[in-house]
């Protein structure tokens, strides 16, 4: 493809773009296909020889969208708000033009030191403290992975320049919430410490946030049996019901054992934009790390995820690589990615978010994200004041967590049952089914429960009526229906 045709096909495709976002709105939200639908409507080899551009992108519209979530839709409710922003969407496409290879500051010194000055300025409007520096991965697992190494490393004195893991003398043990993220079990797994070691400590039932109580008993028990604690992540927003645990009351206790403490704030960390919700981090000065996802409610495409840490050095000394073929006469004198985390070559990352700030502004995302959180709130009050409907947990930002729960699928002392979890998912798959708007169930205590995740971008106060109106529809849909 030269140039010219380059310039043609993607005037074309920004168009169909704009178009497609255009009429979302009307488009079924979830994937409207069944399993090996999308792989049979392609053809089993490769064209030998090209294809006009109008071809591939009438598969697109048929091949494709239907077998999409449609998650910038107003109407979506699902796991998590992954916007994706106009402006962040040019600067992906600037980045991918640009096609910089990031596998040092002497190969792209843009990417690294606009890099350097985007994640300073969120890490200036989050109220993180000042000398914490951050680097862009490409989710918060990966973060995560990256948080747990560096604790491993710490806690061992560098095992991994002697024998690692397998020659050192007492297991490290990680503490986390059994309600955090299931990456978090993964990181713990991947960095080698081993399933036995990954403590879920207790929560409090009414919120949901670990009890630092639990926390210093599971650590006292661990040292007295012989075991070192190495790492606590804190979960501010839990992903079940985005329950804050209380960072400025467990990191002390993590201090007594020189444990790391990350603070996984994947999708909640986009309100640390509003002062008002600066406490959901108070007490980050004594942790070490904090990751959280612009690609999540903040409104930056995927993939971007910000990991900050307080200590840079302390990193560095565990995920630093230097081969001859990398060295240049600025080594010492600048940042090397490369020695922040697990890839040696990195994507320009930062110009999305570069965009995305400088276009749409600071000022406008913070409007929106009030606006979710009001919009969450309203629904909040609609669930509280309507007959057999309940909210299951406490409403801390934009999920709200809820269940249908009428008297007589209720155990005779009030109890939920299976009966009211085969009616709650029910009427989830009469709802999702529907096309008119995408809701996801999780479980909650070992029941059934609803999480409507208010945060898409174009979403406003009309949808989330809408999806009430629908949620009420359909529950009372499904308590009709035969059981069976």
């Amino acid at each position: 493809m030269t140039p010219e045709e380059f310039r043609v096909a993607a005037h074309v495709l920004v168009d169909w773009i704009a178009d497609h976002r255009a009429r979302i709105a009307d488009l079924p939200v979830a994937a409207r296909v069944a399993p090996g639908e999308v792989a049979a409507a392609l053809p089993a080899q490769a064209p030998e020889r090209p294809e006009p551009f109008a071809a591939v992108l009438a598969d697109l519209e048929r091949v494709v969208v239907p077998g999409v979530t449609q998650t910038q839709s107003p109407h979506f409710f699902g796991w998590f708000p992954s916007n994706a922003s106009a402006a962040s969407v040019l600067g992906d496409l600037a980045s991918s033009g640009l096609a910089a290879l990031g596998i040092t500051w002497a190969s792209a010194p843009a990417l690294t030191e606009v890099e350097e000055v985007v994640t300073e300025w969120l890490r200036e409007l989050t109220g993180l403290p000042a000398g914490w520096r951050g680097a862009i991965h490409d989710t918060a697992s990966t973060a995560c992975l990256v948080a747990l190494l560096a604790a491993r490393e710490r806690a061992s004195g560098l095992s991994q320049n002697r024998g690692g893991l397998q020659s050192e003398p007492a297991p490290l043990t990680v503490y986390t919430s059994p309600e955090a993220h299931s990456s978090v079990g993964k990181a713990a797994l991947l960095a080698g410490f081993g399933a036995a070691n990954v403590r879920h400590v207790d929560v409090d039932p009414r919120t949901r946030a670990m009890c630092p109580d639990a926390l210093a008993a599971a650590m006292e028990e661990d040292l007295a049996a012989g075991r070192r604690p190495a790492a606590v992540v804190v979960a501010v927003g839990t992903t079940g019901t985005t329950a804050i645990d209380p960072l400025a009351d467990l990191a002390p206790i993590a201090a007594r054992y020189g444990a790391w403490v990350h603070v996984d704030a994947a999708m909640a960390g986009s309100a640390l934009l509003l002062p008002e919700r600066r406490w959901m981090i108070d007490g980050v000065e004594s942790a070490d790390s904090l990751c959280w996802n612009p690609h999540k409610w903040l409104g930056t495409v995927l993939d971007c995820s910000l990991l900050y840490v307080r200590d840079p050095a302390e990193l560095i000394s565990v995920m630093s690589t230097n081969p001859s073929y990398l060295r240049s006469s600025a080594d010492g004198e600048v940042t090397q990615y490369r020695d922040w985390g697990i890839p040696l070559g990195r994507r320009f990352r930062a110009l999305k978010l570069w965009f995305h700030l400088r276009l749409d502004g600071v000022e406008a995302i913070r409007v929106r994200l009030r606006r979710d959180l009001a919009n969450a709130a309203w629904l909040a009050a609609q669930v509280e004041q309507a007959p057999d409907w309940r909210l299951v947990a406490p409403l801390t930002l934009q999920t709200v967590c809820l269940r249908h729960e009428p008297a007589d699928l209720l155990d005779a002392d009030g109890a939920t049952s299976d009966e009211l979890d085969r009616h709650t998912l029910a009427w989830v798959a009469a709802v999702n089914g529907s096309g008119r708007a995408f809701v996801t169930p999780s479980l909650l205590d070992g029941r059934w429960m609803v999480r409507v995740s208010v945060g898409a971008e174009a979403t406003e106060r009309e949808h989330v009526a809408a999806l009430w109106a629908l949620l009420q529809e359909a529950a009372v849909a499904a308590g009709r229906a035969p059981a069976g």
